[in-house]
């Protein structure tokens, strides 16, 4: 009997016919003959309403219900979610159908409503984006089974729960590799990289296939072989590239729901499998008030299965980060010189000139990139335009704050350090054209 109202649902219809027929017993005080007509509406009210509970109840269980997600889901960008559900009666009713999502979307405002037909199947597909990396939780799927008249609704339980995990953005990853296979990384806004030439060093001979260079052709072993044989050079010597990034308070700043550490961290992710791809090695570090973590570069075996693995996991922290204990982990264990991509954030001068030290001598020993992120919204602010004197004073500490990262940007060049000043969302494809273009000019 508890499982019976428990499940079992009064829709507003009901109500409304309620309503109206004590208000026809108002009437009937005024002139009696309402009475009459109120109790026969009453009546076959009572009637349809059990009419309707018989209805919804005629089967124990009415759908079938499951859900399509992927074991994992990609961090701050769309992931679609498909719900399957299916009539097992030979009857037409319609349903409303509620997911209940994880609590990280802090979202209960998204309801389906679907008619199917008898022995009828229908697949329902929505989206969610998720802003921040972990574990996450599915429950259940609530349907809700409506009575032909919609007096009365029963809900069923699909005990689906599952557990999914939120990784770094691999599907921003398959975009790129989507572009970059058809060759259309231009509206990506990612710039050519262009070849000087070949390397002298010689690596090995092969058997000419369609695109080769003509000018490699062997003639002496296409002779022995009596088919095209070329010569193959190594095209360049593989560089390490080092993401480095700051779990430092400085990150934990959000843009568009996402922290400034989540861009970082899909950006390396992207940066990473680009590295690889040009034949260079790859490798992740991390650091706050102490040193984090640290994934030496290389590009053999599931080395980018070991990047999503590694940023998967990592947190900002409260503390203000020590640049002096990276500079010292760099110093130990990067022995040969290397490409560093550091993502941090300067607000102002004294920020920067407090890390300066350690920064220059980074740069003596390795090329170094200091990413930094633009705030949007002060830009914006610095923009528009002034209505009253308060306004104005805003409008100057906006530019002042602009002046300010340029500046940054001005005495970082100086000192032989390299820099991306970007804004987060296009954090990922600025990294990458300054990756190429470091490559283009032969400094790595």
């Amino acid at each position: 009997m508890y499982k019976f109202i428990k499940s079992l649902f009064i829709e507003q219809l009901f109500f409304k016919i309620a309503f109206g027929i004590i208000g026809l017993y108002f009437v009937g005080f005024l002139f009696s003959p309402m009475i009459a007509v109120a109790h026969a509406i009453l009546l076959i009210c009572l009637f349809l309403l059990i009419r309707d509970i018989r209805f919804v109840y005629q089967s124990k269980q009415s759908v079938y219900a499951h859900r399509i997600v992927a074991d994992r889901l990609s961090n701050g960008d769309e992931n679609c979610v498909k719900i399957e559900i299916t009539n097992k009666t030979s009857k037409s009713f319609s349903l409303k159908i509620i997911d209940e999502f994880p609590l990280q979307f802090q979202r209960r405002d998204l309801v389906f409503y679907l008619f199917l037909k008898a022995a009828e199947s229908n697949v329902i597909t929505y989206q969610l984006i998720p802003r921040q990396r972990g574990v996450y939780f599915f429950g259940n799927i609530n349907v809700f089974v409506k009575s032909p008249i919609g007096l009365v609704s029963k809900r069923e339980v699909i005990h689906c729960a599952q557990e999914v995990k939120v990784y770094p953005s691999y599907l921003q990853l398959r975009k790129f590799e989507f572009y970059a296979i058809h060759n259309h990384l231009h509206e990506y806004g990612i710039k050519k990289l262009q070849k000087v030439g070949h390397n002298l060093e010689f690596e090995q001979i092969k058997e000419y296939v369609e695109g080769d260079d003509f000018r490699t052709l062997n003639w002496q072993a296409t002779a022995r072989k009596a088919s095209l044989m070329v010569n193959v050079y190594q095209d360049e010597k593989s560089q390490r590239i080092y993401n480095v990034i700051d779990k430092g308070r400085v990150m934990k700043m959000p843009f568009d729901q996402m922290t400034l550490f989540d861009y970082a961290i899909n950006a390396s992710l992207v940066l990473s499998h680009v590295a690889i791809s040009k034949q260079d090695k790859a490798g992740i570090m991390t650091f706050d008030t102490n040193f984090g973590s640290l994934l030496p570069a290389t590009k053999l075996g599931k080395q980018m299965e070991n990047i999503l693995e590694l940023l998967y996991k990592q947190t900002t922290q409260f503390g203000e980060s020590d640049f002096g204990v990276l500079y010292s982990q760099i110093r130990r264990n990067l022995n040969q010189r290397s490409l560093i991509i550091l993502y941090t954030n300067f607000e102002n001068q004294t920020g920067m000139e407090r890390q300066l030290s350690y920064l220059k001598q980074i740069a003596k020993q390795h090329v170094l990139v200091c990413v930094f992120f633009e705030n949007t919204e002060i830009n914006q602010l610095a923009h528009s335009k002034a209505n009253n004197t308060e306004q104005l004073y805003q409008k100057v500490i906006a530019e002042k704050s602009i002046f300010e990262k340029k500046t940054i940007v001005k005495k970082l060049n100086k000192m032989g350090i390299y820099t991306v000043l970007t804004p987060p969302n296009d954090l990922t494809v600025n990294v990458i054209n300054k990756y190429l273009q470091l490559k283009d000019r032969r400094i790595i």
